[in-house]
């Protein structure tokens, strides 16, 4: 998966309707829009106790146990029929299936169908050694009409989730297994019984299951994203080829993953030996930046710039232009790596460095390559110093778009608001 999809998947649902509908701080466990329903027995579900109300997830004694704890996760992968409903321990490095049980209630199967069903999960953004996850069930016509309930998923170690792009599914007895679209974790999906309509009938038969997959990764407190393109052209990419003597263009993108505000962050691109950075070409965006601002210090390639202060999820974009020249280019093919370092400290992290990096393609084939054709060709390779090591490669299924930030050593927040840094309003 691309960087540009990578952060259009970084959207979260408390993102998107904190404020609205998700209210994931005021959650404990299992609740509903009705401060708190009853519980039925199968028995009491067979003598009508229910009426005609359509109601979902309120048996005590159901095939899944007492179902208000309907949200529940294991180890993806394994053949466990147990959920942990309440808390499950992780690890680094490993990925966990979530699990969403969908009953309507009623024992009056098509006469008292379900309108407008849908599932979203809210899955935490920052880094903690606990992560909540919440997962959310609606209905127009039922009461309550949104259901609620929680998995706790616990490390030694402070850990970031990581949603897998498409691992969203619905399962029942009617459709089998079909895939949901990944607004799971945005805005939500529509369920339903014999197509993703919306519409679900009452009794078991037409019960179904939600999940979907999350990676746990550890010590994340940023996420960096590197992209380049030719000066003048529009799109952004992983990996440009370019002539000696172009100029490209290079983005590095920051998002703060900490529970917490920073301060001071700092950005420095090592850029390899046949680029060669171009003055007064770095521009700042960010929320009181939205239309970029001139770094004039041009220390972005040296000792770095300080980028000011980020709330929880906050972001920014580094812009600035390199020029391609040779001063050991080899015949053929060279690969230029550059990289892009963020340091970031704050009081549950000191110095914490992450990189990531673009690569400019030169493909040398001039007179002084055609004067001596047999001779071997070094292998393309950068100085020891152009590389500062393998990159942190971060992941992230949160909301990166709310940006507060201000230039200069211990600047704070002073913007607040909505920043929507798209690549298509910063072209």
């Amino acid at each position: 998966m691309n960087k540009v999809y990578k952060s259009i998947l970084s959207v979260s649902a408390a993102a998107i309707v904190a404020g609205a509908t998700l209210t994931p701080a005021l959650v404990n466990a299992w609740g509903d829009s009705d401060n708190g329903r009853r519980s039925y027995t199968i028995a009491e579900i067979d003598e009508g106790k229910l009426g005609d109300r359509i109601t979902f997830n309120s048996i005590s004694d159901s095939k899944i146990g007492d179902e208000k704890n309907f949200v529940g996760a294991k180890v993806a992968g394994t053949r466990v029929d147990t959920w942990n409903a309440d808390t499950i321990n992780v690890k680094d490095g490993e990925t966990y299936t979530i699990r969403l049980y969908v009953h309507n209630n009623s024992p009056k199967g098509e006469d008292a169908v379900a309108k407008n069903v849908r599932a979203t999960f809210s899955i935490p953004t920052t880094v903690a050694k606990s992560q909540t996850i919440i997962g959310y069930l609606d209905s127009s016509n039922a009461t309550p009409n949104r259901y609620w309930d929680e998995v706790t998923l616990n490390a030694s170690e402070n850990i970031y989730l990581e949603y897998v792009d498409g691992s969203a599914k619905y399962t029942n007895d009617k459709m089998g297994t079909v895939s949901l679209p990944n607004e799971v974790i945005t805005s939500g999906a529509t369920l339903g019984y014999s197509s993703l309509n919306g519409e679900i009938p009452g009794c078991y038969a037409y019960d179904g299951v939600v999940t979907i997959d999350v990676k746990v990764h550890s010590s994340v407190a940023a996420k960096l994203s590197k992209v380049v393109r030719l000066k003048g052209t529009k799109t952004w990419s992983e990996s440009v080829e370019a002539k000696v003597g172009d100029e490209v263009e290079y983005q590095i993108e920051y998002v703060n993953l900490l529970a917490e505000t920073v301060n001071d962050v700092m950005i420095r691109d090592v850029l390899p030996t046949n680029v060669e950075y171009v003055n007064d070409s770095t521009y700042l965006y960010n929320s009181n930046y939205q239309n970029g601002v001139l770094l004039k210090d041009n220390t972005i390639a040296t000792s770095g710039v300080n980028i000011g202060s980020y709330n929880t999820n906050g972001n920014a974009y580094v812009r600035f232009t390199g020029k391609v020249v040779d001063k050991t280019l080899a015949c053929g093919s060279n690969q230029l790596v550059n990289w892009a370092n963020v340091t970031v400290s704050g009081s549950s992290i000191k110095n914490a460095v992450y990189k990531d990096d673009a690569s400019v393609m030169v493909n040398k084939n001039d007179e002084t390559c055609k004067k001596n054709p047999d001779e071997p060709k070094p292998t393309p390779q950068n100085p020891v110093q152009d590389n500062p090591g393998t990159p942190t490669t971060i992941v992230t299924t949160g909301a990166g778009t709310i940006v507060t930030g201000a230039i200069g050593a211990g600047a704070m927040v002073t913007t607040l608001g909505y920043y929507i840094a798209s690549r298509k309003k910063l072209m």
